[in-house]
């Protein structure tokens, strides 16, 4: 009799330092077994090179220690989410999600609702053995009514802990996904019909026909505090009772394959409407230096927006340019601020924690701003502002009536105009100013009635500049 070599696994596991042939698992333990049937399938299949397995916070934690494919590893209950943004970038990969009871059941639930509900391509394969076997025999969301636990030591009561979930149910609702079953490997009759299950979720994802998820009922033996025969006997005749096996969804023959992606656009086509050019690209000009701007102040005021017209303004005289915004939960009153780079040479970074210019509509963002703005730089806050805070030596600081300004045009909200207006005279962005006032009518191309009010708020401000300031 010879012994059939399992394909699909690294011929040695290098786990903690050893090379050796035996996994971490437990005695009885089913993790051993379903790993066998995946990497099997997976290379019966051709797909092996294609295959990116996210390993889960569980027992099966060392996976990637065993599974010769591509592995990620993914924080607690998250590898839903981590199989979406590998299907979004690598779109011929085959995503393999491996979660158990308590990392999918518990933490990760809405990951996995919120992952089926939109049909992502992947095959979700549940291991779910009614406890939690890595931290030492806690209720799991699947632990059955009456059993005992470290935190149930009395049996679990629905009446306080609930009842146990039924994963494959509860996802049986939504309209997406392609293919459910529930297995057991607690028998070899049972493993047989695992092993088809897992193939048939492995030919979704192959033929790109959408979400699958395969339960399979495991024995855990230690937790259990039984040995293997019976943790297999518990499986079968209790498990099996409140977890029926078979096949809750089968749509694989009439989902239809994801079209193919279509070619990214080019350069050329992304800044192209109409047929006209929205910004020249960018040019290489080694005399430009890089300039770091952060604009900063509360939400509502305009300042994500003055940050893009800048960036738009240095996009119209061919420089490299980027804005990255930065602002809390809250849509009108929390943080917010956003960095603009400026630069002759592409850009390496968005972030600017040492900007040239700093502009601060408001006092928290002031005092903890101005103390990171560089030698020579300048800062130009809103007068209402008490500068309590010094800015460092060498630092210009102009203080600009933004917000009163605005309220006596009439415009409460136009005080990023005004910041602008000051940006203009004083030349601190190297830009054009034909350049700063095409940006600002076109950020109101679908509101024209307020481009000419803009034009006025601007040569307000620009006014009271020239009055007051020495420039």
């Amino acid at each position: 009799m010879t012994e059939k070599k399992t394909v699909g696994m690294y011929d040695v596991f290098s786990r903690s330092g050893k090379q050796t042939r035996a996994t971490h698992y437990c005695a009885g333990c089913g993790h051993g077994i379903i790993h066998k049937l995946i990497t099997e399938a997976m290379v019966e299949l051709g797909i092996q090179d294609r295959t990116v397995i996210v390993n889960p916070i569980g027992c099966a934690v060392f996976g990637y220690y065993y599974w010769d494919c591509g592995n990620v590893g993914a924080a607690h209950g998250r590898a839903p989410a981590i199989g979406t943004a590998i299907n979004r970038t690598r779109r011929d990969a085959v995503v393999i999600s491996y979660q158990g009871d308590g990392d999918l059941g518990a933490i990760g639930f809405n990951n996995t609702f919120q992952a089926a509900s939109r049909g992502e391509h992947m095959a979700v394969f549940f291991v779910n053995n009614a406890i939690y076997g890595m931290t030492g025999g806690q209720m799991a969301p699947t632990t059955l009514e009456g059993m005992k636990t470290t935190t149930s030591p009395f049996g679990r009561d629905p009446l306080t802990a609930g009842y146990p979930l039924h994963v494959c149910e509860v996802l049986n609702q939504l309209k997406a996904p392609v293919y459910i079953e529930r297995v057991s490997v607690a028998d070899t009759k049972r493993i047989m019909q695992a092993k088809r299950a897992i193939r048939k979720a492995l030919e979704i994802q192959r033929d790109g026909k959408g979400y699958a998820f395969v339960e399979f009922i495991s024995p855990c033996p230690t937790n259990l505090g039984l040995d293997p025969l019976k943790a297999a006997d518990f499986c079968v005749e209790q498990m099996e009772k409140e977890y029926p096996l078979g096949c809750v969804r089968d749509a694989s023959a009439s989902a239809m394959a994801r079209a193919a992606v279509a070619p990214a656009p080019t350069v050329e086509a992304y800044f192209c409407q109409g047929g006209q050019h929205q910004a020249p690209a960018a040019e290489v000009d080694e005399k430009a230096r890089e300039l770091r701007l952060k604009f900063t102040g509360f939400g509502g005021q305009g300042i994500l927006s003055l940050g893009i017209c800048v960036a738009e303004a240095a996009r119209l005289e061919k420089r490299f340019t980027t804005w990255y915004p930065s602002y809390g939960p809250e849509q009108r009153g929390g943080s917010a601020s956003c960095s603009v780079v400026i630069s002759g040479t592409p850009v390496g970074s968005p972030a600017v924690d040492h900007p040239d210019v700093l502009v601060c509509m408001n006092q928290p963002s002031y005092e903890r701003f101005v103390k990171d703005v560089k030698p020579g730089g300048t800062v130009i806050v809103d007068a209402t502002v008490p500068m309590t805070v010094k800015a460092p030596a060498g630092v210009r600081v102009v203080s600009m009536p933004a917000i009163d300004l605005a309220i006596k045009m009439g415009v409460p909200k136009a005080a990023n105009t005004m910041m602008l207006a000051a940006l203009v005279k004083l030349g601190v962005t190297g830009l054009k100013d034909e350049h700063l006032l095409s940006a600002l009518e076109a950020s109101f191309k679908n509101k024209t009635a307020l481009v000419e009010k803009n034009r006025l708020l601007l040569k307000e401000a620009e006014a009271w500049m020239d009055k007051h300031l020495a420039l």
